[in-house]
């Protein structure tokens, strides 16, 4: 697959463009990029018209401005579509993904006609907290990116893995936190930890992860301003036995939030990534869901 180009305005994004049929806008995680939709977009392409955009920052896109919110994803995500002329579509979203999707569907109701949400975040927020002297969460916020930046558990470390594009030590911590199911083919992962590596966004990703509270109850870092319930289109939510990144609890309560519009799918045997683990079911789910 290979990737074209389309300027929205203040960015270019890069994106992927396969298949025929009604559009599906498919929004990557943090740490990925399009590219690691490529398996599902190979047995979704014959039905739809898949379109898998490399996000603000990530893979080949540009990053020419930061960003504080997924809010501002998700105007990119429906600036794209007019570039496109899309006026709706159908949204999958993985992970971070996800929470950008229910901004999405929050904000321009009229363009999503269905979500599905792969193991995605919860619509209270992701938040890091500051640690003690053992490393330990203290349940405390921090007051701003730059002072997040420097969480010497969860954020600093990062930082020269993506600056020294260290392959190895990203290959381990996909292993440790995301594949502990099954694992991609040797190519598959050299690919996707290449595409990984390209991401430049990191503290702004975290910082709008754990500033998003979608709830009417506040959270550590953020109010609420109650946009679930704008939401109008029907939302699936998957969520693994075995994922330990976004766990069932966070995924359950999305689904709580949302009533009879959600639809929640539960997987056997299957971590934070269903493209590898089950992605034949993946993708069935995803055909009969927007079917």
């Amino acid at each position: 697959m290979e990737k074209k180009y389309i300027d929205i305005g203040l960015e270019n994004l890069a994106y992927l463009d396969e298949g025929t049929g009604e559009a599906i806008i498919f929004l990557h995680g943090n740490m990925s990029s399009s590219v690691h939709f490529a398996p599902l977009i190979e047995r979704l392409k014959g039905e739809y018209r898949c379109i898998a955009p490399d996000l603000r920052g990530f893979g080949d896109s540009t990053y020419n401005n930061r960003f504080d919110s997924l809010d501002e994803l998700a105007e990119d995500t429906s600036l794209f579509m007019d570039k496109l002329g899309i006026e709706s579509a159908y949204v999958v979203g993985w992970s971070t993904g996800g929470g950008i999707g229910l901004k999405l569907a929050a904000m321009y109701p009229e363009k999503v006609k269905k979500l599905f949400c792969i193991e995605g975040t919860s619509h209270r927020g992701y938040p890091i907290f500051k640690k003690d002297v053992a490393f330990q969460s203290t349940g405390e916020p921090y007051a701003s990116k730059e002072e997040m930046a420097m969480d010497m558990v969860q954020v600093a470390p990062m930082l020269p893995v993506f600056a020294n594009k260290d392959a190895l030590t990203m290959a381990n911590i996909w292993k440790a936190s995301i594949y502990l199911v099954n694992e991609p083919t040797p190519e598959e992962s050299t690919l996707w930890i290449s595409e990984t590596l390209k991401q430049r966004n990191l503290i702004d990703v975290d910082w709008s992860l754990a500033v998003l509270n979608m709830s009417d109850v506040p959270s550590p870092y953020a109010p609420g301003d109650g946009s679930i319930k704008d939401i109008k289109c029907p939302v699936a939510f998957t969520s693994g036995d075995k994922d330990i990144v976004v766990p069932r609890a966070m995924v359950e309560d999305n689904a709580n939030a949302l009533g009879d519009l959600a639809t929640l799918i539960l997987y056997e045997n299957c971590a934070h990534s269903p493209l590898v683990d089950c992605l034949d079911l993946l993708s069935s789910d995803i055909s009969s869901f927007l079917n």
